[in-house]
């Protein structure tokens, strides 16, 4: 159920991303991506909402993208529980601890806890900590039909506990920690999404480079954790690849075939950059 506020305030979303998306096209011959900002971004009304908990909506009903947004619970509030039919989620904590409410069960989480939650799966948010937790929700579109076996286990880990490696084609100065993938991976810490191919964290040495590129039929959304540097989104009318400043708290959608990467600002002895990042399968 939305409430007039929500509504407006995700009519005055969508048409600022529209507003975005044109203003691009008039300089750029690959406008397909959109910007948001967690800091600018307005609690909407939404079916986690509750006292004490509130959803900030960055990104909303794209091609596979339901929701991509920041969900936080203040001490001793709770969010409803809730359970969607057709949707694969993950939960990635940015801030804080908090118990996750799973069908029957209560698990802690904590930062930089992720975790996958299947299509109908019961679940919710419940704070008892003495500090506010921070969790990012990304949500993805299943095709109808499409039946996904629930785990009889949460499907949970920590970043912390995943190795850091670097992947050849993207230069050495970037190190990777793969955390989800689909059900048929051997490399990332979970085997368990469907339409979501790969939820991973980027980890930049001072200076390094996530070099351009792009995926035809993949969309992806970077989260700029911590740091700052330049986002590359898209090309321009001559092909060449277009920069944006871009500082911690920063989030880039990119369309399938919209040229991404990255350049950190980060000098020597000043912390790594961060991007949490998560990528989807268009479907066939």
């Amino acid at each position: 159920m939305t409430t007039e506020t929500g509504a407006t305030t995700v009519s005055l979303i969508n048409r600022w991303s529209l507003l975005l998306l044109l203003t691009a096209a008039l300089t750029a011959a690959e406008p397909e991506f959109l910007r948001r900002h967690l800091a600018a971004a307005q609690p909407a009304a939404c079916d986690l909402a509750a006292a004490g908990a509130f959803y900030k909506p960055l990104f909303e009903n794209l091609r596979t993208v339901v929701r991509y947004g920041e969900l936080t619970v203040e001490p001793g509030a709770s969010t409803p529980v809730v359970a969607y039919s057709a949707e694969e989620q993950l939960y990635f904590v940015a801030e804080g601890a908090a118990l996750l409410l799973h069908d029957n069960a209560r698990v802690p989480v904590r930062k930089f806890d992720f975790l996958y939650l299947a299509p109908g799966v019961k679940h919710g948010v419940a704070n008892i900590s003495e500090a506010p937790v921070r969790i990012i929700v990304m949500g993805y579109r299943v095709p109808a039909g499409h039946a996904i076996e629930r785990p009889k286990q949460v499907p949970l880990a920590n970043a912390d506990d995943v190795a850091l490696q670097v992947l050849g084609q993207h230069g050495p100065t970037t190190q990777f920690k793969l955390l989800v993938g689909l059900t048929t991976s051997t490399r990332d810490k979970l085997a368990a999404a469907t339409v979501m191919n790969s939820l991973f964290l980027m980890d930049f040495a001072p200076g390094g480079t996530n070099i351009p590129h792009n995926h035809p039929r993949e969309e992806e959304i970077y989260l700029l954790l911590r740091g700052s540097g330049e986002m590359v989104a898209g090309r321009d009318a001559e092909g060449k690849d277009m920069r944006h400043p871009a500082a911690e708290g920063d989030a880039f959608y990119f369309a399938p075939g919209t040229q991404v990467g990255y350049y950190s600002h980060a000098k020597a002895g000043q912390p790594h950059d961060l991007i949490l990042a998560v990528r989807s399968n268009l479907p066939r």
